[in-house]
């Protein structure tokens, strides 16, 4: 097994493109206005922020139009998170969708969780699982949700009721066959109680900053997230995966099998681990910095 790694972005042309797929205005339960909340984002250095009000009735079905409030250097995609009902253990979804159109329409009466969200995949949209763990998803509810690209595997609101992470139920999920990404999030409310934000994002890698750029890169699963260490590249050859990486003090390679594989040190810049272990299934990296801040690859498939 030997060559460069062709379902994740690093040789890709273009760049990355740091931003937030999950956060909140007053235009739903958010503390802030639109206009602050991405003045805080840019400030903190983000590329592009989705503003992913709470598409209910209470809210007026928002959909936030941040298209005045782009400017040279930071963007905006135009986005909401669904609800419909129900989960298993809860009384409605929570679904994020990223590239919706304006006119998207309010849920129909009768309308299930996974028809809302394919009905916002066939209007362009990026569909994300929101925060499984804290919404305590089932496996046979997220196999429902089949429009889903992604899977919110970290969620730095949920992390203060310790159900910010989801990777197991995506791992679930991925051993049955579900071709799915996963990224990182703040879902930011920006309410006194809350966590501070910026602290969970995705590095997006696209030709330009354009929002259709990043949103068809998300939609290939062209990046890779993060709560702190940088990804440089990663590579496959001759059976090992390469990472270079930030320094780290803890690289894993984990995936569709019990187990993993691991590196550690002080200040890893460079590794390699072999996927043996993994079969003809897929493999995932994490990076640890000394901070505990962690990065993840998307899966790397490997058939």
């Amino acid at each position: 097994m030997t060559g460069r790694v062709t379902d994740l972005p690093f040789d890709r042309p273009g760049r990355f493109w740091r931003g937030n797929l999950h956060t909140h205005s007053n235009e739903s339960d958010g503390a802030l206005s639109p206009a602050e909340t991405l003045r805080h984002y840019r400030d903190a250095g983000y590329d592009f922020v989705a503003l992913t009000d709470h598409f209910r009735a209470e809210f007026n079905f928002p959909l936030t139009d941040t298209t005045a409030l782009r400017s040279p250097g930071f963007t905006t995609l135009l986005g909401a998170e669904l609800h419909a009902p129900r989960t298993e253990a809860g009384p409605s979804w929570h679904i994020v969708a990223v590239g919706l159109p304006l006119d998207f329409r309010p849920p129909e009466p009768g309308e299930s969780g996974p028809e809302l969200a394919r009905r916002a995949r066939a209007a362009g949209a990026f569909v994300g699982m929101a925060h499984p763990s804290a919404s305590l998803l089932t496996a046979a509810d997220a196999e429902s949700l089949d429009a889903a690209h992604s899977v919110e595997v970290y969620n730095a609101l949920a992390d203060r009721e310790n159900r910010g992470d989801s990777w197991h139920l995506t791992d679930v999920l991925l051993n049955r066959g579900r071709r799915l990404t996963a990224y990182a999030a703040d879902d930011a409310h920006f309410q006194p109680q809350d966590p501070a934000p910026c602290v969970a994002w995705v590095q997006v890698r696209a030709e330009s900053l354009e929002p259709g750029a990043l949103l068809s890169a998300l939609k290939a699963g062209h990046f890779y997230s993060s709560t702190g260490p940088e990804l440089h590249d990663v590579r496959l050859d001759d059976g090992l995966v390469t990472v270079c990486c930030s320094p780290a003090r803890k690289v894993l390679l984990t995936g569709g099998a019990p187990g993993a594989q691991v590196v550690q040190g002080s200040s890893l810049t460079e590794c390699s681990l072999p996927v043996e272990m993994f079969g003809d299934g897929y493999c995932r990296v994490t990076v640890e910095d000394a901070d505990g801040g962690r990065a993840w690859t998307n899966p790397i498939h490997l058939t």
